[in-house]
């Protein structure tokens, strides 16, 4: 199994459920960034999910396009993603995920990310806009470098579509709880425990819900259903208004929702 597997399957084990953290690299400069995602690893996320900034986030809220934006008009570039992630993970042991849009990748040329990736610490790549039909270079420069490819599925996704999924997928399948766009919301739709079942249905054996999540009831309520919760415009916000020491309180409060 992976290590984002592995690290999935033991947090079940211990009687609760993964919290999984997004914060964008470089926001809102590189060296903070770097101590927020340490910072809500010593306070209850179990997998870090770091964001690439990018000019065009077209599945991203505005709280997160806005940090994206200010980390672009700081002079981040993708290289200083993989050491943002070098110097986290030799801070903590908690496996780092990236967030990132396919054009940044290309642009890169896909080996070479996925090297450069492995070689800072990573562990793989959640492809908000690449599909399994268009990733057979992705796949084979994963199996390559022994990565994670996480997919995304979404409620309107047929039964077939979602079996390609789970098994093109690797590490967990990305479970889109609602329609839209990224962004704290009052209630995390029902939609999301539907998927969640199908998913199942189809094999998958990790499904792990985003999009919406901003408190420890909701966290909990998904875990109720689904093998990992994703958290990211709540932490983005907490960085923003209250630095480094409120989005590890934050973390701290949204890690209660993971215990059973």
């Amino acid at each position: 199994m992976s290590i984002i597997e592995q690290t999935i399957d033991r947090v079940r084990a211990e009687r609760r459920g993964p919290l999984i953290g997004y914060l964008p690299a470089g926001f809102p400069d590189l060296d903070t960034s770097v101590e927020a995602a340490i910072a809500i690893a010593r306070n209850g996320v179990d997998i870090i999910e770091f964001g690439v900034p990018y000019s065009d986030p077209v599945m991203d809220g505005p709280v997160i396009q806005a940090a994206c934006q200010r980390a672009l008009a700081n002079g981040f570039h993708t290289g200083h993603l993989f050491d943002a992630i070098a110097r986290v993970t030799d801070a903590v042991d908690v496996p780092v995920l990236v967030m990132g849009y396919w054009n940044l990748i290309l642009q890169r040329g896909v080996d070479r990310f996925a090297a450069d990736l492995k070689a800072a610490g990573g562990v793989g790549i959640i492809t908000p806009d690449l599909i399994p039909d268009e990733a057979e270079e992705w796949i084979a420069a994963s199996d390559e470098h022994g990565l994670d490819r996480i997919f995304l599925a979404a409620p309107t996704s047929s039964d077939e579509r979602l079996k390609l999924i789970t098994e093109s997928s690797t590490g967990f399948v990305y479970t889109v709880s609602t329609l839209g766009i990224t962004g704290a919301r009052a209630d995390v739709d029902r939609a999301a425990r539907g998927l969640a079942d199908r998913l199942h249905a189809a094999g998958c054996e990790r499904a792990c819900v985003g999009i919406g999540i901003s408190t420890a009831a909701q966290v909990r309520e998904v875990l109720d259903y689904a093998e990992g919760a994703i958290v990211g415009s709540a932490l983005v916000r907490s960085l923003a208004e209250g630095g480094v020491d409120a989005v590890a309180r934050i973390a701290a409060e949204l890690h209660q929702g993971t215990l059973r």
